[in-house]
């Protein structure tokens, strides 16, 4: 086993620290205040070719693995951009994965390189207030009318649906009452979000407030045949490949987010002094940041082993949901070790730390909760029953 990073990829680590240096904390900061999309930001991933790190060199990507995409979202969270400069582009690396390996090659050669070069951002739209994780009973329909689906549903969760201008849009073509099994039936789009037809309502969070979060109102929306991704009614498993994926940046980005929090502890604790001495000295602080160091350090090489079965095809379904499992535990125990640390001031916005608590929180419950993600390995790998 060799587990040093290659000179490219540590080309990678390197060029995308020095391009998140032009995004200090101040920066996240008042995006955070102001609930502002990060566009300098964006932008500036999309000039540097990252968005398109995992997608094909014939559409204008780089043609590499989820492994340099993780490292991409890693190092970007550590930063301390957090999950706000993460969720910006995440979407567009791995978000149109199903279009990679299941669209056609007219749609992919039409719609990813506007991906890549930024100039169209993607939503993800597969999630409904009445299914939750249980996406089999989507109830968001489409119906064919000669060259055109018109579809009508809900969506919620809905990451980004603000800026963006394309969605990945999961509907059932067939009622899941006149299906042989739940997973058939359900159809997969990378539609246009139509404000015409789609009403985006905002969703307001506990953190991540640069990057919007929403509920989509559909109503009597026109697709063109041509956007259907895969063949009908097999949209489950097209979507599928983007599952795992998003699973192991989302342990990256909470790794990232733990990083950056850490190395603001260590800082503090060097220097904060009381009672005539670091305040790191004392066992009480060193000790819990050596054990959140030592927890995301082991949850980095899952991680890693997670990217590395997906890029070589081999199956990652358990070790994508452990290393998620993993890193959202330790990113969180970092960033609350870090507040901790602080002690007041910790609690205080210019300090940063809280913001990086904030947002970490999210990957505890997306893209699926500790729980569902326990339950995974429960069943597909203790091989224990089914308990939904």
């Amino acid at each position: 086993m060799n587990f040093e990073l290659t000179p490219s990829q540590n080309e990678i680590v390197n060029q995308v620290r020095a391009l998140c240096r032009s995004f200090p904390d101040e920066y996240w900061r008042e995006r955070d205040a102001r609930a502002e999309f990060p566009h300098e930001f964006f932008g500036a991933i999309a000039r540097a070719g990252y968005l398109g790190v995992a997608i094909p060199e014939a559409y204008g990507g780089s043609g590499l693995g989820i492994t340099e995409a993780a490292l991409v979202l890693r190092e970007v969270a550590a930063s301390g951009a957090a999950m706000a400069g993460a969720s910006a582009i995440h979407l567009s690396i791995f978000g149109v994965n199903p279009l990679v390996f299941h669209g056609s090659e007219e749609q992919k050669r039409r719609h990813l390189p506007k991906v890549i070069s930024g100039e169209v951002h993607v939503a993800f739209a597969v999630t409904e207030p009445d299914a939750g994780n249980d996406i089999t009973h989507v109830s968001t329909a489409a119906r064919r009318e000669g060259d055109y689906y018109i579809i009508d549903g809900r969506k919620v969760f809905t990451t980004k649906a603000k800026e963006a201008s394309k969605m990945l849009l999961l509907t059932r073509t067939t009622p899941f009452e006149k299906v042989a099994r739940k997973t058939e039936g359900m159809s997969l789009f990378f539609a246009d979000l139509d404000p015409g037809a789609v009403e985006v309502r905002e969703l307001h969070k506990l953190g991540r407030a640069a990057v919007d979060t929403n509920m989509l109102f559909i109503d009597n929306l026109k697709v063109s045949a041509d956007d259907l991704v895969g063949q009908e009614g097999h949209g489950f498993h097209c979507l599928l490949d983007g599952l795992n994926p998003e699973r192991i940046l989302v342990a990256a980005e909470a790794i990232g987010m733990g990083r950056a929090a850490l190395n603001k502890a260590l800082r503090y604790a060097a220097e904060r002094v009381v009672f005539g001495r670091p305040i790191g000295q004392n066992q009480s602080i060193a000790h819990p940041l050596a054990d959140a160091y030592a927890k995301l350090e082991v949850a980095e090489l899952m991680m890693f082993k997670a990217a590395w079965l997906y890029d070589h095809a081999q199956p990652c379904g358990a070790e994508a949901a452990i290393a998620k499992f993993r890193a959202s535990e330790a990113g969180f125990e970092a960033c609350d070790r870090a507040v901790q640390t602080y002690g007041g001031y910790g609690y205080i916005r210019d300090y940063d730390v809280e913001r990086y608590f904030r947002e970490c929180r999210l990957t505890k419950l997306a893209p699926l909760s500790q729980e569902m993600a326990l339950n995974f390995v429960s069943e597909h790998v203790l091989g224990l029953p089914r308990s939904y």
